[in-house]
């Protein structure tokens, strides 16, 4: 699903029940960056 705040214009996929994969999807040239990985603590902390 999508992000928001600093990721607004990122997704995210869960590969574990806490893993996520941050991604960013650039549909003019069909690009897919994968951009981080990590726990929510790692990904989310404040």
């Amino acid at each position: 699903h999508t992000l928001s705040g600093d990721y607004a214009e990122y997704g995210e996929c869960h590969i574990r029940p806490d893993r996520l994969l941050i991604y960013k999807i650039t549909e003019e040239s069909l690009v897919l960056t994968l951009e981080r990985t990590g726990t929510h603590s790692d990904l989310f902390k404040k």
